[in-house]
């Protein structure tokens, strides 16, 4: 087949996701069995293979991608992870707001929990976005404490309510453990005076950062603030942590769940290469490319894997 003269040959399909190694893993690379939605589950019937989502604002750009693991894939179990990327607070005091959520594997309504409580805690961070832009901007790491912890337990304490009220009415038992999900949020000022960014957090997975092609965990000095953890929501928790750092232009901070954190800064240097090269180019990717890129398979890597990147440039 010939092109016509002066038009624009169209790039090669990707194909296959890339793997690290020099077999793939043996899971197939595509979704197979869906949830069924006989089997009484609503929301994991109706919950998708993939989520994708992104924006521009000002100086800020991001890409963000949920996609469901190999072993659910292969198993038919749905999803486990969620995300958002959204804006909370009024004109002067608004903030991207940017979550990721990792249902425990053995919580059977994991779905729900990881689905319900990133979306409902949003909604309270919300109501009191200008007292944490205020926060923010003072450097108060207290105060961003105790607002985190009053949105985390507002949220719990009223599904928990609706939970044990539809279970009371499908004559069933409630436990918390039943809807176990970790969640972090990552909460960025769009006004680039404001260089402070906050990290809320239960349990592992959070935020790494790509400066320099160097991926940096560990505490906020190192650029990085990756829990290990096990604390979950709604029950198995103490405290929710807010964690107070500083950015520079050029930074990548990438939140994401323990399918893509782990072998990220674990015992797979080429799963990182990879993810550098891409995300550090000196090029956004755009949003296909992006999912293509957090498809990228490692052995023995099979949850589910959720990426969430801000790009911080120059204002």
């Amino acid at each position: 087949m010939s092109w016509p003269a002066g038009s624009a040959r169209p790039e090669p399909g990707r194909g296959l996701p890339l793997h690290t190694g020099k077999r793939p893993p043996r899971y197939p690379p595509h979704p197979l069995r869906s949830p069924s939605l006989h089997d009484g589950d609503e929301v994991a019937a109706f919950n998708p293979y993939v989520i994708l989502d992104g924006c521009t604002e000002g100086h800020l750009t991001v890409r963000a991608a949920s996609v469901r693991g190999d072993s659910h894939n292969w198993e038919g179990i749905c999803r486990q992870d969620s995300m958002l990327v959204t804006r909370i607070g009024p004109p002067h005091a608004e903030m991207l707001l940017l979550a990721v959520a990792d249902g425990v594997g053995s919580a059977v309504y994991s779905h729900s929990g990881s689905y319900v409580l990133s979306r409902m805690t949003a909604t309270y961070l919300n109501q009191d976005a200008e007292s944490i832009h205020a926060a923010l901007q003072a450097g108060d790491a207290a105060e961003l404490g105790a607002l985190a912890n009053k949105a985390f337990a507002g949220a719990v304490s009223k599904q928990r309510v609706s939970w044990e009220r539809q279970a009371s009415s499908d004559r069933l038992s409630y436990s918390d453990g039943d809807y176990a999900t970790t969640l972090h949020i990552l909460l960025v000022p769009t006004d680039p005076a404001i260089r402070d960014r906050v990290l809320l957090g239960v349990g592992d997975g959070g935020l790494i950062s790509l400066r320099q092609k160097q991926w940096l965990s560990g505490d906020e000095a190192d650029g990085g603030i990756l829990d290990t953890r096990t604390e979950a929501l709604p029950h198995a928790y103490r405290t929710a942590k807010a964690r107070l750092f500083r950015t520079s232009p050029g930074d990548v901070l990438l939140l994401g769940t323990d399918g893509i954190t782990n072998p990220l800064m674990q015992k797979d240097p080429e799963f990182a290469r990879i993810l550098t090269a891409a995300w550090c180019s000196g090029e956004i990717p755009s949003m296909s490319d992006f999912l293509w890129q957090v498809q990228t398979r490692a052995v023995s890597y099979d949850d589910d894997r959720t990426a969430i990147c801000l790009w911080e440039g120059t204002p």
